[in-house]
């Protein structure tokens, strides 16, 4: 079974992560830095997935997730 998959945007105006995904409904994290935001999620994820069950097709075994980190990068171009 795939993993869910979770997008961490790195948000430069108020300098956190801030977590989203498709596939767990209602979730949206954030924390100043990777590792508590991958702690805060370890702990919210659970808790939506159970409380979000009845959106959610039924799962035969638990599932990992998936987190793609975003950062802004700067690229120069050639003319």
């Amino acid at each position: 079974m795939k993993p869910y998959l979770v997008v961490a945007e790195w948000d430069n105006e108020a300098r956190v992560w801030v977590a989203t995904s498709d596939d767990i409904p209602g979730l949206v994290a954030e924390a100043e830095d990777k590792e508590r935001l991958v702690r805060c999620l370890q702990e919210r994820v659970p808790e939506l997935l159970a409380l979000n069950a009845h959106l959610l097709p039924p799962a035969s075994v638990p599932r990992d997730m998936t987190i793609h980190w975003v950062e802004d990068q700067n690229v120069r171009l050639s003319a």
